[in-house]
């Protein structure tokens, strides 16, 4: 970067502070012209351009990655969605380009992993193009983010995401003013419905720099431009990483580090102090100030209201869902109206698949092949097809095919964060009372995910707690659509008993954990609610085939392999001899039939593979009333999936993990014992 009036040097920081002449002219304008020169350079170079899309956490960027390169990226009206990068490689306009998708941030001074990762993706990868997706209706808030990227001297495209949704609330933005205000291309788009990508592909060949016209105090840039001055002539982003040195970011000094070596960090290091002490006040806070005033000008100038507006009914629905006396009726309307749904929709459809797929295909190949071994591997209690292509297709799929539909218009509607906030109010005592409730509230989706989130807890207390309890006693998605197929063959008293134990289970452990860890760190609840949204069904079902898809491509092969190494086990007697070993705890404890150590085994391998085989179990008579509550409370409660395990493992440390997963089977198998005793006494 240049600069003006200025040399550059090594002389020390104080050397220079105060300066009254040749004052500092940073301007992005300034670099507009060498930035088209490298930008038209770059575009006939052979390799790929570089194109990161960033944005706020829930501002639509996974649909403009899946817009702009139809590949599928998950998306949900909440925050966390994206936890990692994805990139896929492109043809626009006969040009090859590299799309990535980064995780949320809500600025570039790094307060979280998620925020991190994607600043040392910019900073690391020099992308080519930054495509900043922002939401409309937050749009002050998107606008402190461009700031911080508009002071990075990367070519820019800005993306309005939801300008319907303002249009409705009584609001209108001037994307042309904003446009010549930041001098960058602002493209006005509703992602979620594709409308305004191509706008969007046409505006990445016109990116460029924008404009910055944001200064602070007089000592500050002179200090600023100090610290700019210790940097290579070469290095890039001087301005942002000098600001970040100011402002203490914890992070920066390490890629400095890296970059530059520890003899220059020093350097900035101890120029950043000298310039702290010198200015009379918290610079933080000014810096702060100043951009505020930048924003709320810019704000003013682009943004117009109506006195009338009419997109209250979403706001009154968000407001009924995560206030108690409301909250809770519509919290059990939902709970049972995706119970009921699973138990006559899905179920029939299981059914219905079973009479036309696999009773003929059965048929046939009981008068193919003949009684004895083969038809065993095939059909028999543990075949191929049976075990495995059977029960994942005619079984398994048809149940989660009907709950990824529901859940995934909850998702889409907002209505997840907004129980967060309705959960919060209940959790003091477990020890999850701040943001370790959205990690919770997202494992009913995914328990792996909502494990990886939880590296966003700056408690080291609430992140032991979360992990736990995401870990024991609540079901995924999958999980749950299965039990609850599973207890509909019993009746509703069968699923309010299961979830009265699991729900009294989950809140002791959580209250004991509370008391027994030490208190540490705690951060105050912030969650950026979304608005409620009526769901778009295009986008709901083809997020209900990716899932479908997904849970197939992983769980088929699992599916098979377990059928396989069961059917082996038993001709070989090894099942034969676990089921010898826990015959005492399966049966005397438990209250099981011995045949329960089939499901226990596949469990091991996927929960869902042994659901699909309790469900069998169950329409067939193989469990008793009793029986099957005590089952599905005690596999709701028992080992995590193997990628859950792993996320345990990965954000607790192998140590911990082990003895997270140790305990938590043993309080399963002891609280399925306890219930048994308990159902036979009072039923």
């Amino acid at each position: 970067m240049e600069n003006a009036g200025y040399e550059r040097s090594d002389s020390s920081c104080s050397s220079s502070l105060g300066a009254t002449q040749g004052k500092p002219t940073f301007s992005i304008e300034n670099a507009e012209k060498r930035d088209i020169s490298r930008h038209q350079a770059t575009k006939a170079n052979l390799r790929a351009q570089k194109i990161v899309i960033v944005g706020r956490p829930n501002s639509g960027k996974s649909h403009v990655f899946s817009n702009l390169t139809h590949k599928y990226s998950p998306s949900a009206n909440y925050p966390f969605t994206t936890l990692e990068t994805k990139r896929a490689m492109v043809r626009i306009n006969g040009l090859d380009y590299e799309i990535i998708d980064t995780p949320g941030m809500q600025g570039l001074l790094a307060h979280s992993e998620e925020e991190l990762l994607g600043r040392e993706l910019i900073f690391r990868e020099r992308p080519d193009v930054i495509v900043q997706c922002a939401d409309a209706n937050c749009l002050k808030q998107a606008l402190v983010l461009t700031a911080e990227l508009l002071e990075l001297e990367i070519p820019m495209v800005l993306c309005l995401n939801a300008v319907d949704e303002t249009s409705r609330h009584g609001i209108w933005i001037d994307s042309g003013v904003l446009a010549a205000s930041l001098g960058i291309p602002v493209v006005e788009m509703v992602a979620v419905t594709g409308i305004g990508t191509p706008e969007l592909i046409k505006a990445l060949g016109r990116a460029k720099r924008g404009i910055l016209n944001l200064r602070y105090a007089q000592l500050i840039e002179d200090g600023l431009l100090d610290i700019i001055n210790k940097f290579p002539e070469s290095a890039a982003f001087q301005r942002k990483l000098a600001v970040l040195m100011l402002l203490r970011d914890p992070f920066i000094g390490v890629y400095i580090k890296e970059q530059y070596g520890e003899l220059l960090t020093k350097k900035i290091t101890h120029c950043a102090a000298i310039v702290s002490q010198r200015y009379q006040g918290n610079l933080s806070l000014h810096v702060i100030n100043r951009r505020t005033a930048w924003l709320n000008g810019l704000y003013e100038k682009v943004v117009r209201r109506q006195k009338l507006s009419f997109g209250q009914f979403s706001q009154n629905v968000a407001l009924w869902s995560r206030t108690p006396s409301t909250g809770l009726p519509i919290m059990a309307a939902i709970l049972l109206t995706v119970f009921f749904a699973v138990v006559n929709i899905a179920n029939r459809m299981a059914e219905w698949a079973n009479t036309v797929f696999w009773l003929p295909l059965e048929n046939f190949i009981n008068s193919q092949v003949p009684a004895g071994p083969w038809n065993e591997f095939l059909i028999g209690h543990f075949g191929i097809l049976t075990l495995g292509i059977s029960n994942a297709f005619l079984t398994v799929l048809p149940i989660l095919s009907v709950f990824f539909l529901l859940f995934n218009l909850l998702e889409d509607s907002g209505y997840i964060t907004n129980l967060t906030v309705l959960m919060k109010r209940a959790s003091a005592r477990v020890g999850v009372t701040g943001n370790a409730i959205l990690p919770i509230t997202l494992a009913f989706g995914c328990k792996t995910m909502a494990t990886l989130t939880t590296k966003s807890l700056c408690s080291n207390k609430e992140k032991f707690i979360a992990v736990y309890l995401i870990a024991f006693g609540i079901p995924c998605a999958a999980q749950m659509a299965l039990n609850m197929s599973i207890l509909g063959n019993l009746g509703l008293q069968a699923l309010l008993i299961t979830l009265s134990v699991l729900a009294s289970v989950w809140i002791l452990i959580g209250i004991l954990l509370n008391k027994i860890i030490k208190d540490d760190q705690r951060c105050d609840f912030i969650l950026e609610l979304p608005p409620m949204r009526v769901p778009q069904l295009k986008p709901v079902l083809k997020k209900t085939y990716y899932k479908l898809a997904h849970f197939l491509e992983e769980a088929l092969p699992i599916f098979i392999s377990a059928a396989v190494i069961l059917f082996i086990s038993e001709k070989i007697g090894l099942l034969a001899t676990i089921k010898q070993i826990l015959e005492p705890v399966v049966v005397n404890f438990l209250g099981l039939p011995l045949i329960m150590v089939d499901a226990l085994v596949l469990l091991l391998a996927k929960r869902e593979a042994a659901a699909g085989m309790l469900f069998t179990m169950v329409q067939n008579g193989d469990l008793n009333y009793i029986q099957a509550i005590v089952v599905v409370t005690m596999t709701m409660m028992f080992v995590p999936c193997l990628t859950n395990m792993v996320a345990m493992a990965k954000e607790q440390g192998l140590k911990k993990a082990v003895y997270m997963v140790l305990a938590i089977n043993l309080t399963a198998v002891c609280v399925a014992g306890l219930l048994n005793k308990s159902l036979l006494f009072l039923l």
